[in-house]
């Protein structure tokens, strides 16, 4: 049997999902953060929903469980099942669900007395009284009006509710794409759980009438997936609420109270941040804060994966002048570093590569993937990659990339330029 406890506190299935799929490969005696109760019940809950991709491996330590998943082969992330299982109230659902039945119908319009007269008829049906009052009433569509779930209209001073038209029907290939690629993808699934949802039933009602291939077509009741990923970075999931909250303050101009982790998860700290935009690597899918710390004076990247929660704060007045200020600096980002080693406010890096005749592509690859640098030809066979970013040593790795082809390298702290040469002649001299 399945264990199907909702959860209210997300941020403790993150933790775990987290620690069986991200580090793994832990006893159960090694995980010293929570109890044994609780790392089985945590462990049970986690196997209801990825039972699939659960394995374990009996060592001298101990079982070790860990989540295995091989994300190129997925059409869809299955760690957004955690999110589904998130509890609300009974008044919750109860509510959402009689508001939607009242207000069935593209041309169907309500007052606020009128909903609530029609919701007190459907209360009356419960054997047990329930009641909602009409402050209750008029804060949850308010919610759905800001949400987009119901539309307002007005006849002179009477204001209208309305249930909005569905904006998805038919756009399951941009909802595969949006919901294993963007940020807060999660939304994505969700609208495909109801769209399939739809789709399974007109297949029912299909199964029992004689419909020629002519009256319905193919497309209308099958789905073909048609993406696949190469890097499929779906950890990202389990800080679509961290996200959300995020993007709302951005959306708002506000400052927000961040509670944070190191590595080690302590000490916790908090930290007060105008956040001003999200980036994300291409390289390994981790996803960073791009933020103004008052404390420090100055922007700082943090890692969105270390955020247990975001408070929203008190508008900023200079919100938009923090993020004019980001935005020119971003002419000097390679990654997120956005403070120099040496302590300098930029620094320099510069080589020149050999690029064959027969080798367009060397040169197409520099081309695409030469961010904030400049290409120059030098001659035929040479060409010169110059850079000015905060943190040159983010560079390195690409740079390595190189290594076969490279003339000459010069970076403009001195110690990074002699750490370089030393890691080169280390790998040669294990080479020979």
């Amino acid at each position: 049997m399945a264990y199907s406890e909702t959860v209210k506190n997300f941020n403790r299935i993150r933790d775990y999902m987290r620690e069986f799929f991200v580090y793994g490969f832990r006893s159960r005696d090694e995980y010293t953060g929570k109890s044994s109760r609780s790392y089985d019940d945590e462990r049970r809950r986690l196997e209801s929903w990825l039972g699939d991709y659960m394995h374990f491996r009996q060592t001298p330590e101990g079982k070790i469980v860990f989540i295995s998943i091989d994300s190129r082969i997925l059409h869809h992330n299955p760690l957004y099942k955690a999110w589904k299982t998130k509890s609300f109230t009974d008044g919750d659902i109860t509510l959402h669900f009689i508001l939607m039945d009242i207000l069935e119908g593209d041309d169907k319009k309500l007052t606020l007395g009128e909903i609530i007269e029609e919701v007190d008829k459907y209360l009356s049906a419960f054997e047990e009284p329930k009641s909602f009052d009409e402050s209750t009433i008029r804060k949850k569509l308010k919610e759905y009006v800001e949400e987009g779930i119901i539309v307002t209209s007005k006849k002179g001073k009477i204001l209208y509710y309305q249930r909005s038209k569905d904006v998805y029907a038919g756009a399951s290939d941009i909802l595969d794409f949006f919901s294993e690629i963007a940020p807060c993808g999660v939304i994505g699934s969700y609208l495909l759980d109801k769209k399939n949802a739809h789709k399974e039933n007109a297949q029912k009602e299909i199964s029992h009438k004689e419909i020629s291939h002519k009256e319905i077509s193919h497309k209308e009741i099958s789905h073909k997936e048609i993406f696949g990923f190469k890097h499929h970075y779906i950890t990202a999931a389990l800080d679509s609420e961290i996200l959300c909250d995020i993007f709302t303050a951005m959306r708002d101009r506000r400052m927000i109270k961040l509670e944070m982790v190191n590595r080690n998860k302590y000490p916790l700290a908090e930290s007060l941040v105008v956040p001003l935009q999200v980036m994300i690597s291409a390289q390994n899918g981790r996803q960073y804060l791009m933020a103004y710390s008052q404390r420090v004076s100055r922007v700082v990247s943090l890692r969105i994966d270390r955020i247990l929660s975001v408070t929203p704060g008190e508008v900023c007045d200079t919100f938009e002048e923090y993020r004019a200020y980001f935005q020119n600096m971003r002419k000097h980002l390679w990654g997120v570093s956005v403070q120099s080693r040496t302590g300098e406010r930029m620094e320099h890096v510069d080589f020149t590569v050999r690029i064959e005749k027969d080798e367009p592509h060397i040169l197409q690859r520099l081309e695409r993937e030469k961010r904030c640098g400049i290409l120059e030809q030098i001659d035929e066979e040479t060409v010169r990659f110059s850079v000015d970013v905060y943190d040159a040593s983010e560079l390195i790795p690409w740079i390595r990339s190189f290594i076969c082809r490279i003339k000459e390298v010069h970076f403009s702290d001195p110690g990074m330029e002699e750490q370089f040469h030393s890691d080169i002649q280390r790998i040669i001299q294990r080479i020979l």
